[in-house]
């Protein structure tokens, strides 16, 4: 599969909340959510979790736009996040993807980490 059909895969099942895991590599990597620590999530379950936590307070994703390319890619994508108290907020995302050997090999993602941990906190 190419970059851009394991994104179509990811991006549907993450929507549907689930089957998007099935075009991860077993050691993929994820960095994101905070500027000041760089280092990776490392391995396909640990990503997973992540994204099962993370799915609680979201509704709906959306690709606003993408680039590709050879095996990277740029998503800006688009969340309906639910949040504790009523908040409700659409928020976009800037995520940079990585593709190896037919799998997302890494992701690394960039948002306003400060708007989200205060409005998770109530």
């Amino acid at each position: 599969m190419t970059i851009r059909e394991l994104l179509a895969v990811y991006y549907k099942g993450l929507a549907r909340k689930t089957g998007w895991e099935a075009v991860l590599a077993d050691d993929f990597r994820f960095i994101g959510g905070n500027m000041t620590k760089q280092t990776p999530v490392v391995g396909k379950d640990n990503y997973v979790a992540t994204i099962q936590r993370l799915s609680q307070v979201f509704s709906e994703v959306r690709v606003v736009k993408s680039f590709v390319d050879g095996d990277e890619a740029f998503v800006l994508a688009s969340y309906d996040w639910t949040f504790p108290h009523a908040v409700n907020i659409q928020g976009s995302v800037a995520e940079l993807w990585k593709a190896k050997n037919g799998k997302l090999q890494e992701l690394t993602i960039f948002f306003d980490t400060g708007s989200f941990d205060r409005l998770a906190k109530g």
